[in-house]
């Protein structure tokens, strides 16, 4: 059997630190089973993932202030995206451009 050939753009490994949370909504009363993974890529962004749904979106403090971003990468609810974002902002810090 032949091993396919990649055309690698890029592949590295590095230690990454996840954050596994659970929380329900105080009004909404939904559910997030959330892992929370902060990485030295996406600058500094941190790569969220439902793990109810398999959802998984790149999120910086930039995105929370987008309106309707949550609601259309999580497929949830007006407010269940405020109680999402009201949680995430204590979480997702700066953005570092460290490239630069």
């Amino acid at each position: 059997m032949k091993l396919a050939q990649f055309d690698f753009l890029s592949d590295s490994t590095e230690d990454t630190s996840t954050r596994f949370v659970c929380f329900v909504g105080e009004e909404s009363l939904h559910r997030f089973d959330l892992a929370i993974t902060t990485t030295n890529r996406f600058y500094g962004k941190k790569l969220v993932t439902d793990l109810q749904s398999g959802r998984t979106a790149i999120i910086g403090p930039d995105d929370l202030e987008e309106e309707g971003y949550l609601e259309h990468v999580y497929k949830i609810k007006e407010d269940e995206a405020e109680e999402l974002a009201a949680f995430l902002v204590q979480i997702v810090g700066p953005i570092n451009f460290t490239d630069i």
